[in-house]
């Protein structure tokens, strides 16, 4: 059923003209405007696309955006899903296993994060070098799984360590502050309280937010290299805990944009 679901969604978007995209991007909260860069060919609404979820976060927009970067054909998903808007894990991952049946052979993958190691600061950017998942489930747990890859993913090395060589001296010849850490994914939509801030201190956690995670784990299933940024948008400091408002994370996010939108077209060109 899952298999026959996936291949409606595929065949539909070849016939409409997305044929070949060598590179899949997942936008983050406020991280939208990347999209202002690309060559569009076609755009196309989740609600248009059969099978697919629908996102129901306001800000984030449910278009999938098929066009050219950096010389390359590229396809984004400009809106994402959440455990918390009650899908479940395969819909939250829908959109991977489509793009890899697109024909993707790399995914770059954004999000907005809140900053755990006390020494990263609010519009910093960080590269994903490995997770927790304190999400309490799996996208590789549903019966059938195994159809789309071996179900026991090894995570030894979940983020590409060539992807993230490359991004790292693409931040230093373009000057970007690019911290690197450890990203735990929770389900949210709540944010944490101050015991959890300081059991995530307790893990090693750098940066906490509430997606990533699973789609990391499937690309990971379907053999596909993957790098993933986290703009860090709010200090999470247990000890001097703020209100947070969700406007002004969404501000700085769009601030600390361009320094990510520069490292994703630098690293597209040299796929």
């Amino acid at each position: 059923m899952k298999q026959k679901q996936l291949t409606e969604t595929i065949d539909f978007l070849k016939s409409n003209g997305i044929t070949n995209p060598e590179i899949g991007i997942v936008l983050g909260t406020g991280l939208g405007k990347l999209v202002d860069e690309i060559s569009i060919k076609k755009e196309i609404s989740y609600s248009e696309i059969p099978n697919f979820p629908v996102a129901t976060v306001e800000f984030h927009s449910g278009k999938l955006i098929y066009g050219e970067l950096s010389g390359k054909k590229v396809l984004v998903m400009a809106g994402r899903f959440h455990l918390y808007e009650g899908y479940n894990s395969w819909e939250v991952t829908y959109g991977i296993r489509t793009l890899h049946g697109l024909g993707i052979k790399n995914l770059l993958i954004s999000n907005a994060a809140g900053a755990i190691n006390l020494s990263y600061k609010k519009g910093d950017l960080m590269l994903i070098e490995d997770h927790i998942n304190l999400q309490g489930s799996s996208p590789l747990a549903f019966k059938g799984a195994n159809n789309f890859g071996n179900i026991f993913a090894d995570m030894l090395e979940p983020y590409s360590k060539e992807l993230n060589a490359k991004i790292s001296a693409i931040a230093t010849k373009q000057n970007i502050l690019l911290h690197k850490g450890v990203y735990t994914s929770v389900l949210g939509p709540q944010l944490e309280t101050r015991a959890e801030y300081r059991m995530l201190q307790i893990f090693e956690t750098d940066a906490v937010g509430m997606s990533t995670v699973p789609e990391v784990i499937v690309a990971k299933q379907l053999n596909l290299p993957c790098a993933a940024i986290s703009v860090l948008t709010d200090e999470s400091d247990p000890k001097n805990l703020q209100l947070v408002d969700i406007a002004e994370i969404i501000a700085i996010a769009g601030k600390a944009e361009p320094k990510m939108i520069t490292l994703f077209k630098e690293i597209i060109k040299e796929l």
